[in-house]
């Protein structure tokens, strides 16, 4: 069977294709020749803020050897800077790769006792609690009970709200203890650094009340002469 002409992808199919086309797939903001409106309104420093010809805001970032920058394409008209766009990302990437590092994602820690918890072991537990929550995160603590000693619901009770007036400058108790199994357990939620660090306010001074002002006499009267 005889088989036509197979198609030339590299001829005349290509003509008449953006070049642009593939970098401004790869760009997060037009910029340049890639702004195509017919007006854009700039922003920014070193211009009068306005609506702009297109070809006019061009000519400024080519006299100011930057780029024209479109950073709001959805606006009426688009809104421009003039800028140096690869500076301009270098920065928005910072920024963003600081605001990620800030931003802290909550855990929850556990931390376990069992009713024959020492003193010792208790305050070496309620430091890292304290640390847990200062840092911003919740804390479960229980006690474990095994075999008989679940029998010692009571003491089990005396260990968790010892434990939350130790924590009270940092974590705020969120329920009273309850059992789950063979486990009592009590969550706590870390309280706000303000609030923490915040003690209670000094009384203001109290003023002593102001004398009344004396009333303002008539005038005498003048006599006719």
């Amino acid at each position: 069977m005889q088989q036509g002409p197979r198609p030339n992808f590299n001829n005349s199919n290509n003509r008449g294709r953006n070049p642009n086309f593939r970098r401004e797939q790869q760009q997060e903001h037009r910029t340049n020749r890639m702004i195509r409106v017919p007006e854009v309104r700039l922003v920014g420093e070193n211009i009068e803020v306005g609506v702009y010809r297109t070809e006019e805001a061009l000519r400024m970032a080519e006299e100011q050897g930057l780029d024209l920058v479109e950073i709001s394409p959805n606006a009426a008209p688009p809104v421009c800077r003039i800028i140096d766009y690869n500076k301009f990302l270098y920065e928005k990437k910072k920024k963003e790769k600081e605001m990620k590092a800030k931003a802290h994602k909550s855990e929850v820690k556990e931390i376990r006792f069992t009713p024959n918890t020492d003193d010792h072991d208790f305050d070496f537990k309620a430091k890292h609690a304290e640390k847990f929550l200062k840092d911003g995160n919740k804390v479960k603590t229980y006690v474990q009970f095994k075999g008989r000693a679940i029998m010692f619901k009571e003491r089990g009770e005396l260990i968790l709200l010892k434990f939350a007036e130790r924590l009270a400058e940092v974590g705020a108790l969120e329920g009273m203890p309850t059992m789950e199994g063979k486990r009592m357990i009590a969550i706590f939620a870390p309280k706000s650094a303000k609030k923490a660090a915040g003690g209670p306010k000094e009384p203001k001074e109290e003023r002593a009340p102001r004398e009344p002002r004396p009333e303002p006499r008539p005038a005498p009267e003048s006599k006719p002469e």
